[in-house]
């Protein structure tokens, strides 16, 4: 048996905090819980219509021909670009205070806890875990109140660095947190967990298992355990792993990860796709669908049915979600051009604590007699499908880099990287998002060829880089890769990047003061008043559209 000792820090002066603080042996290799998170004031509540929304989707080309053929669909779910209504993040810090972090990361770790601190609201709740032989839960999570703050910033300055590293009994401790919250609803379960070394015998950190709370993992210098906290969080739905090298501080990754979670819209997203036919008493135009390989979401298909479900967990205010669909379709009877419906795309989430079943949007391509095979007749729509496409096989590229370069096949490793590059001259882009993108991802093949030049430096950062790259493509979420922040942007949000220009102020001084969540939240609704109400307002625009289309059916003349 484990025992773990729970303290508060000296800076408790009632009697309350107190008596929370007396809870203090637990076991955490046990199914107990805490049971003494405290209750938070009510999230920001409002409209959860339209809070995720899905595009038309659209083709690798544009038309198809009437025998067999086979297309690309990408379908897209896009949350709303407002953060007034959110979920209410519970965030447990797992933190690494074994010997090795002595000194400037030990520091490096403070200060960033430190801005994490500042940035929370009341709405907002913090536990702080910290972990070397054995763990150690400092607080339950709490409201972070101002009164609050005080307190949590006083733990973190009191943490020592001592002892080896068992990452995996911070990890249960974490769990214990999650597995004994009274407040639920409308709340997301988020952990942060940050190591510098290597994982102690006969202990294994991917064991706990969060259930749906993301674990966000940081590797902090080259003797950490990359591969393993990449795992980690691979196993969490929607985690990611950021990559921090030796000399670099920590805050700015925290502070990217922050601003995803303090703008959480929607929980529980789910896509499903379900076979379809204009006419059941015809044969389908559809063979066969599958979801493109190149994401790390969880998916499932009714072998009876053939309906496929994809689950991606959270949202952030601005993110976006791409699946790619391989369509195979078989011979038609048809003579003529027509538009073949294949498939219905339906997706749901929850906020609020309410779920959002949205309308099916209809999966149609054209088939035609004389489909053109000009490659420069290619739509822009098709362009963007082949851009992501691009994507996907660039970030299989680096996944396969990685490989050679762990078998010491670093000459390899370097050509297939160049490989990847002649790829990206070859993706024509349907505009300048789309060579926004290619030019980032033009900027992470080079830093990481770069840190590929020898194989101690690989080991040092460019396998870490590596595994940060293939987690935020797998995810379609950012993470920190350890190189330049501003030249690879990947799934950064427009949070994220108001929260890097903050991170950097603040480790210049400080002592400045640091907004707060909710004086985000005001200044973007000052620059966009209408963005909270727009996202409700296109909802049931595009409701009352579909009524009308339904409605023009029904009192269609019948085709002669």
């Amino acid at each position: 048996m484990s025992i773990y000792i729970v303290r508060y820090s000296s800076a408790s002066n009632t009697h309350a905090e107190a008596s929370r603080a007396s809870r203090c042996v637990q076991d955490c290799n046990s199914s107990m819980a805490f049971n003494d998170d405290e209750k938070p004031p009510a999230s920001n509540v409002g409209s959860t219509k339209g809070l995720v929304t899905i595009k038309t989707p659209i083709y690798s080309k544009d038309e198809t021909a009437l025998t067999a053929d086979a297309v690309t669909a990408l379908v897209e779910l896009n949350a709303t670009s407002s953060t007034a209504v959110r979920e209410g993040p519970d965030l447990v810090a797992v933190l690494d205070v074994s010997g090795s972090m002595q000194g400037e990361k030990l520091a490096s770790m403070k200060k960033a806890m430190h801005f994490v601190v500042m940035k929370l609201t009341p709405v907002d709740r913090l536990s702080i875990v910290s972990f070397n032989n054995s763990a150690t839960r400092h607080c339950p999570l709490r409201s972070v109140t101002q009164a609050a703050q005080a307190n949590l910033t006083a733990i973190i300055d009191g943490l020592v660095a001592r002892g080896g590293t068992n990452i995996e009994v911070g990890m249960q401790t974490a769990l214990a947190v999650f597995a004994g919250r009274a407040t639920t609803n409308a709340r997301t379960a988020n952990v942060f967990l940050m190591s510098d070394g290597q994982q102690n015998n006969g202990t294994d950190a991917r064991r706990p298992d969060l259930g749906k709370a993301p674990v966000y993992t940081f590797g902090f210098g080259k003797d950490a355990d990359h591969a393993l906290l990449s795992d980690v969080a691979r196993k969490s739905p929607g985690g990611t792993f950021s990559s921090v090298p030796d000399g670099r501080n920590v805050t700015a990754p925290f502070s990217q990860l922050l601003g995803g979670l303090l703008t959480v819209v929607a929980q529980d997203v789910q896509l499903t796709l379900t076979p379809k036919t204009d006419n059941p008493d015809q044969d389908p135009d559809l063979g066969a669908m599958t979801v493109a390989p190149g994401t790390d979401y969880t998916h499932t298909k009714d072998d009876a049915t053939g309906v496929i479900t994809i689950k991606f967990g959270t949202l952030f205010s601005g993110e976006a979600r791409k699946v790619t669909v391989n369509l195979t379709l078989q011979d038609s009877k048809e003579t003529a051009e027509y538009d073949a419906k294949l498939a219905e795309a339906q997706h749901s989430y929850t906020a609020q604590g309410g779920l959002q079943n949205q309308t099916p949007q209809d999966i149609f391509i054209k088939r035609t007699p004389n489909p053109s095979d000009d490659p420069s007749a290619v739509s822009l729509k098709a362009r963007a499908v082949l851009a992501e496409m691009a994507r996907r096989d660039h970030a299989g590229a680096i996944g396969e880099a990685r490989e050679m370069a762990d078998g010491k096949k670093l000459d390899d490793a370097r050509y297939r990287l160049a490989d990847a590059q002649n790829a990206l001259e070859d993706v024509v882009t349907p505009d300048d998002g789309g060579r926004k993108l290619v030019g980032m991802l033009r900027a992470e093949l080079l830093q990481l060829l770069d840190l590929m030049e020898t194989q101690e430096l690989y080991e040092a950062e460019g396998r870490p880089y590596a595994l940060a790259s293939e987690t935020s493509h797998g995810r379609q979420r950012y993470a920190a890769r350890g190189g330049d922040m501003d030249a690879v942007r990947l799934f950064a949000t427009p949070r994220m990047d108001t929260y890097l220009k903050q991170a950097m102020k603040f480790e210049e001084d400080p002592t400045a003061p640091l907004p707060s969540a909710d004086d985000d939240v005001k200044e973007e609704i000052a620059a966009n008043p209408l963005a909270a109400i727009s996202a409700p307002i296109a909802f049931y625009i595009k409701a009352a559209i579909q009524a009308l289309q339904e409605i023009e059916k029904l009192v269609a003349p019948p085709a002669n």
